[in-house]
């Protein structure tokens, strides 16, 4: 049993349709290499020796030599057998024209230069900044219309507001704080300050609970509330309270 699967195992096997032509390869390729020597290679004839400057780079053929604008050069310079046209004559004076001419023309205004270095360089002076144009304006000087306008606007609504505190005082709705009591309301409010920031100055550096943020908001914004206050009383040297 175990001879007849060898024989058939040898039929079955794959053999290659290319297996002739490797060996082939395979000996012409030692055959070339067998010997210790040169690899016998044609001898080149005696006749195809090595001539002077043959390996030397070729020049590209000469050609006529153009010039770029050879299409809109001017004419050529008439020859002496090329003769002007003849007999044309006008019988217009050029003295008498051109004194006209002269005589009628506008003269041209000389232009405002200045000299910016010793050696007599010229500029124009219209656009170099040095003329005063803008004091030569008829309103050079005077307040614009449009400031005048507003400042009515502001003494106006200034007076109206005049007007309104002393018909509220009148009333007794209104009173007017006195000094002693405006420096002791500022006192206390910048003494309430101190005492949120020197709080705010207690808390905890890492604020990684809800109740220590909260409180650190909380007290970030009454600061700020405070400071507002504060700030308004100090520009305001004058404060009215509403009695109801």
């Amino acid at each position: 049993m175990s001879l007849c699967r060898c024989v058939l195992a040898c039929f079955l096997r794959y053999t290659s349709k290319f297996r002739e032509q490797v060996k082939q390869d395979t000996k012409k390729n030692k055959a070339a290499n067998r010997t210790m020597g040169p690899a016998k290679v044609e001898v080149p004839s005696p006749e195809k020796f090595l001539l002077k400057h043959s390996k030397e780079p070729q020049l590209p053929e000469k050609k006529p030599f153009t010039r770029k604008d050879d299409g809109r050069r001017k004419p050529q310079v008439p020859t002496k057998t090329d003769y002007p046209v003849m007999g044309i004559q006008t019988n217009t004076n050029f003295i008498n024209s051109n004194a006209i001419e002269n005589i009628m023309a506008v003269p041209k205004k000389p232009q405002h230069v200045y000299v910016d270095t010793r050696t007599g360089n010229k500029q124009p002076l219209e656009t170099s900044g040095l003329v005063p144009k803008y004091v030569k304006k008829k309103d050079y000087g005077q307040t614009p219309e449009y400031l005048l306008q507003r400042n009515e606007e502001v003494k106006r609504a200034q007076q109206e507001y005049d007007d309104y505190v002393k018909e509220r005082l009148r009333q007794g709705a209104m009173q007017q704080l006195s000094e002693e009591q405006r420096q002791t309301l500022l006192e206390g409010l910048k003494k309430n300050w101190g005492e949120l920031h020197h709080q705010y100055q207690g808390l905890s550096v890492v604020t990684d609970t809800t109740p220590k943020k909260n409180r650190k908001e909380r007290l970030e914004s009454e600061m700020k509330q405070l400071e507002r206050d504060i700030d308004h009383i100090e520009r305001h040297k004058i404060i009215y309270i509403a009695n109801n």
